[in-house]
């Protein structure tokens, strides 16, 4: 199944309301799910996008920042990296920490849709995108435009969540959202927003049917990589 379909799925307003109350404890939080290595797993995905330094990246759906600031990392001082997300509370989180962090690394915080990116066609270098691609309102669409506005043979890398085919990794993954996560959410009054997370799961495409809507979407190329045992996977294609 995929997240195109059910009706009881949260509208786009009811996601971007979840992630701005959530904001203030993004990070810890995704620290806690990814058992600390999400920094791991996002330098990943900036090395499968192939940015080299002096490219232009963007990074949808970007949160906090985490993942754009690995990008810029690579691509450095003659490069730039463009941060785009439709929540302002993280956006303002975002450059705080650009601006006491990483002041010197060329970057851009946008308010935007990742269903209609506010860039011309063929703009940049390489793509990435972090826990974005299960949340937008139109996985398609996603793709299509993350492909119309990369460079012909550049490359996303969108690193999300993954629903493993091993049943005693998905029984661990289901019992650690629902005795863990959503516990701990608790503690810091903050049930509703992280009950969505196993629902969001059960209606994401697998890696497979992911491969299968980036090459619909236009890709030349596509190939779904599965880390952390199946827990997580990272999608790369190729324009």
């Amino acid at each position: 199944m995929t997240n195109n379909s059910p009706s009881n799925k949260p509208s786009g307003e009811d996601v971007r309301q979840i992630f701005a109350r959530i904001a203030p404890q993004y990070d810890d939080l995704n620290t806690f799910l990814s058992f600390g290595q999400h920094h791991i797993w996002k330098a990943m995905a900036v090395k499968w996008s192939g940015v080299l330094p002096g490219d232009r990246l963007l990074d949808v759906c970007c949160g906090s920042g985490d993942l754009a600031f690995q990008g810029a990392k690579v691509v450095g001082t003659r490069g730039k990296v463009v941060g785009l997300d439709f929540c302002a509370e993280l956006l303002a989180i975002a450059a705080g920490k650009h601006k006491s962090k990483y002041p010197h690394l060329p970057m851009e915080w946008l308010q935007g849709d990742a269903l209609a990116l506010p860039f011309p066609d063929n703009e940049f270098d390489g793509a990435t995108m972090g826990y974005g691609l299960r949340n937008v309102g139109n996985i398609p669409q996603a793709l299509t435009e993350l492909q119309r506005v990369l460079k012909p043979s550049r490359k996303v890398a969108i690193l999300d969540f993954h629903r493993p085919s091993n049943a005693l990794v998905a029984n661990f993954q289901r019992w650690y959202l629902a005795n863990v996560v959503v516990p701990m959410a608790k503690q810091w009054r903050l049930t509703e927003e992280y009950a969505y997370l196993q629902p969001s799961l059960d209606r994401f495409p697998t890696g497979s049917q992911q491969v299968q809507l980036a090459l619909k979407a236009g890709f030349a190329k596509a190939i779904h990589y599965p880390i952390a045992a199946g827990l997580m996977g990272v999608l790369v294609a190729e324009k």
